[in-house]
């Protein structure tokens, strides 16, 4: 069955890149909607954004839709992977501004917000993109590919030279809740020297040591260090999950990331529907909906860091 909200949540904070106070509302939605958001400071023309990924504009920094009229809202991933780690299809996001609010980093307060206004069922199959055979795109040294699999799985690699991040690898099965227990409070992260270059570019404007984990070489400048030892992958971990909720349905497939990002993710699923016979929607059963995201998520396994 297709899932949406209970009843609206609520998000207010600033936006990591501009800086600028925003107001979230997370509202249900009717089956077979999907993922939308609405600028509800835009009063003329076209104010509505899918969530998809033929409406990203793509960009190394975060995910960044645009619709048609121009219209746009950046930094999505982390409240996709929300939405989708709790198992969440159908859903209006309705936002004050061109940018989702960073709160702590992660999609935490997300998935607690989502998960304590409650996620209710609704009478409609999923419907979900099975990947049928490899597909993978490179570029400038990142790998990312999407393979056949009987449910969705993500396995990253990174190599970062600040000996604090270093070479970290993990694979998931995204069943029984594992994005909440495993990813949801995993903060994006950063080198120092980066966070120089993006404040001389105008960039990261609302980005603190509280809403980010900025690492310098062998140091972790933020307070209270990682929350995991390899919290850098999981993070890019979420990230990946969130870019790949915008194919347009959960994915029964294997996504594998080598230093890859918001971008090559995107050229990916582009990819992915370009090529013949690469994947076919299908009606889950009982059994494949039991191997999405969001089946078995406990609340209690929520981390409380948020």
């Amino acid at each position: 069955m297709q899932h949406t909200l209970k009843g609206p949540v609520v998000f207010e904070g600033v936006g990591l890149h501009s800086g600028a106070a925003t107001r979230m509302v997370l509202r249900p939605a009717q089956p077979g909607h999907g993922i939308r958001f609405r600028r509800v400071d835009i009063e003329l023309g076209n104010a509505v954004i899918p969530a998809v990924w033929s409406k990203v504009d793509r960009s190394p920094l975060c995910t960044r839709l645009v619709n048609e009229a121009g219209v746009s809202v950046s930094t999505v991933e982390h409240v996709m992977a929300a939405l989708s780690g709790c198992g969440v299809i159908n859903a209006l996001i309705e936002i004050d501004g061109p940018e989702v609010p960073i709160l702590d980093g992660s999609a935490a307060p997300f998935v607690r917000g989502i998960m304590a206004r409650g996620v209710q069922v609704q009478a409609a199959p999923v419907l979900a993109l099975e990947i049928l055979k490899p597909v993978t795109v490179e570029k400038d040294g990142a790998r990312a590919s999407l393979l056949p699999s009987d449910r969705f799985e993500i396995e990253f690699h990174i190599d970062f030279e600040d000996s604090a991040i270093g070479r970290q690898s993990k694979v998931l099965d995204m069943r029984n809740g594992a994005f909440a227990r495993e990813l949801c409070d995993s903060r994006t992260f950063c080198r120092q020297a980066d966070v120089d270059a993006m404040h001389e570019h105008g960039l990261a404007l609302g980005g603190t040591l509280d809403n980010a984990v900025v690492v310098d070489g062998d140091d972790v400048l933020s307070p209270g260090g990682f929350r995991h030892v390899d919290e850098a992958v999981r993070h890019k971990m979420l990230d990946a999950l969130g870019d790949l909720a915008l194919a347009g349905g959960p994915i029964l497939g294997r996504y594998v990331g080598e230093r890859s990002g918001h971008s090559l993710t995107n050229t990916l699923l582009r990819e992915l529907f370009a090529t013949p016979g690469a994947v076919r929607m299908v009606v889950c059963d009982g059994d494949m909906a039991s191997r999405l995201p969001g089946q078995g998520l406990v609340w209690s396994e929520i981390p409380q860091v948020a």
